[in-house]
């Protein structure tokens, strides 16, 4: 049986780990310090045809405000331009969003966290306005479609513990003249969980950061193609929880066993579909999967994407060609073929305690380092660990004073890949990775990255840390616009009655908007 991580052990990871953040200060690669830092946005065919329930990007890190907390964030809905209604985005009401944690590390989920919504839709035949005043409160008569849901924990043998019925969504972002002080709807979709935790679910700025003109030949094949961030402006439904670390620890016991991984996951029912409407029956499936980052986009092939998707963790092992591409990885061997930077030789070994087991000494792996593999823990028994792809947390280690961009390339012992913060610039921290930047440190000519470094907005210092929703257009500029509202002034003019069109379509719906606008008083006045 292993012995728990002491802070003997962390000061070892920190030395074991020094190299590398020596040569990464060397070349420049380590930014000023940042708060606390980002993905799989349709990156297979099947879900990106589905983005209600894609799962974008999760993040588990202890909560820099309450230590003895952590906090799991789970996103969708990829690329959700601000002014896309009138529908925008709701969660899906017949599908299961589904936050997992394995403690023990059998691949298996000891915890399921799992989200589902019911609509309530006001608009009927009288409107297509999503709100139809200005909106100040959750429970405000204006607001036409809201969500709720229902929070369940299920354990290891399925039986389900419901912990938060009838929860309020904070609403997709319409605009600044509706929602004038979105901020304040967002507190009040902060919901406290009984024992201590606390739930949030609403919309919010994409937390995620990059240039993904990684496409395009990786970076234009000479690095010219940098520094815009892709996801500037759009916005994705976030599901956050903040919970005691001994909620999620092997034995209740997060001391000895500091250590867990983490995935999301969505699941569906099939669907019947006839004229204008559809029935969801059968069994559900799982639809979705994300633990790391990038995993799905730039490591599984095109081929396997859609049955990544649908895999349990403790299947990965079993499915040879996707532990290949682990292990022979295509990304060094499209920068060797572009920039005549020679791929590492050999097994990547240093890829599989990073991606598959967690950083341990206990497997003989390349990275001598313990930071947080499962096997770890005290209590686990070693003869039923499984390799498997989670996001892996050592929950022991302590909230950083200077948190870096680069993780723990950069020393910074609390960043990726330990866990992942909304700070934690991914991109650069795993394409040197990928290149063996574990074991041969950093690789100065990509030391640069894609020169996206951090996010367009800046994060919360409280739970639920995302920044919220833009609210003006893309292709504005994106970011977040507060109208002050004035007496009597009623809903924006120029964009939503501009067109003939919208003329045309309004007819009884702006009848009844404008007489509920005039009577409507604003919060500020």
């Amino acid at each position: 049986m292993s012995t728990p991580l002491s802070r003997r052990r962390t000061t070892r990871v920190t030395a074991a780990l020094a190299a590398v953040g020596v040569a990464a200060t060397a070349a420049g690669l380590v930014g000023a310090p940042g708060p606390a830092g980002a993905s799989s946005h349709r990156e297979a065919p099947l879900i990106a045809g589905d983005p209600a329930v894609d799962n974008t990007d999760v993040y588990a890190f202890v909560s820099p405000d309450h230590q003895d907390t952590v906090t799991l964030i789970a996103n969708f809905a990829p690329f959700s331009e601000p002014n896309g209604g009138p529908n925008f985005y709701p969660f899906a009401t017949d599908a299961r969003y589904d936050i997992n944690v394995d403690n023990d590390g059998d691949a298996k989920a000891d915890l399921t966290y799992r989200f589902t919504f019911q609509t309530e839709d006001k608009r009927g035949k009288a409107t297509f306005l999503y709100n139809n005043g200005v909106v100040t409160t959750l429970d405000d008569e204006n607001l036409l479609f809201r969500q709720y849901y229902t929070l369940e924990v299920v354990d290891q043998h399925g039986n389900a513990k419901k912990l938060v019925q009838r929860g309020k969504v904070a609403p997709s972002d319409t605009g600044p003249k509706s929602m004038p002080d979105y901020g304040a709807l967002r507190d009040q979709a902060i919901t406290a969980v009984p024992g201590g935790a606390r739930a949030f679910v609403g919309q919010s700025d994409d937390p995620f950061f990059l240039d993904l003109r990684v496409f395009d030949l990786l970076y234009g094949a000479d690095l010219s193609e940098v520094g815009q961030d892709t996801l500037r402006g759009y916005n994705a439904n976030t599901i956050a929880l903040q919970v005691p670390k001994n909620w999620l620890a092997l034995k209740g016991d997060a001391k000895r066993n500091p250590v867990i991984g983490v995935w999301s996951d969505t699941e569906r029912r099939s669907m019947e579909l006839s004229p204008g409407k559809y029935r969801a029956h059968g069994d559900w499936v799982q639809v979705s999967r994300l633990g790391n980052p990038l995993v799905n986009e730039v490591v599984v092939p095109a081929a396997l994407k859609d049955a990544f998707n649908s895999l349990t963790p403790d299947q990965d092992a079993k499915v040879k060609e996707l532990v290949d591409r682990v292990t022979a990885p295509e990304v060094p061997q499209l920068i060797e073929q572009l920039y005549k930077i020679p791929a590492p030789k050999g097994k990547r070994d240093d890829l599989v305690e990073i991606f598959l087991t967690g950083i341990t000494t206990k497997l003989g792996g390349p990275i001598k380092a313990d930071l947080n593999s499962q096997l770890n823990n005290a209590d686990v028994n070693p003869k039923r660990f499984v390799p498997s792809e989670q996001l892996r947390l050592n929950m022991g280690v302590a909230v950083s004073g200077d948190q870096n961009r680069l993780g723990v390339l950069a020393k910074d012992n609390q960043g990726f890949p330990n866990g992942r913060r909304l700070t934690d610039d991914v991109v650069d921290i795993g394409l040197q990775a990928l290149e063996g930047a574990a074991v041969n440190g950093v690789v100065e000519g990509l030391a640069a990255g894609d020169k996206v470094d951090a996010n367009e907005n800046a994060f919360g210092k409280q739970f639920p840390y995302v920044a919220l929703p833009n609210n003006t257009a893309v292709n504005a500029g994106g970011g977040a616009v507060a109208i002050k509202p004035t007496a009597g002034e009623s809903m924006p003019t120029a964009p939503l009655w501009g067109g003939l069109l919208a003329v045309l379509l309004i007819g009884g719906g702006f009848w009844v908007f404008r007489n509920r606008a005039r009577q409507t008083a604003s919060p500020t006045e």
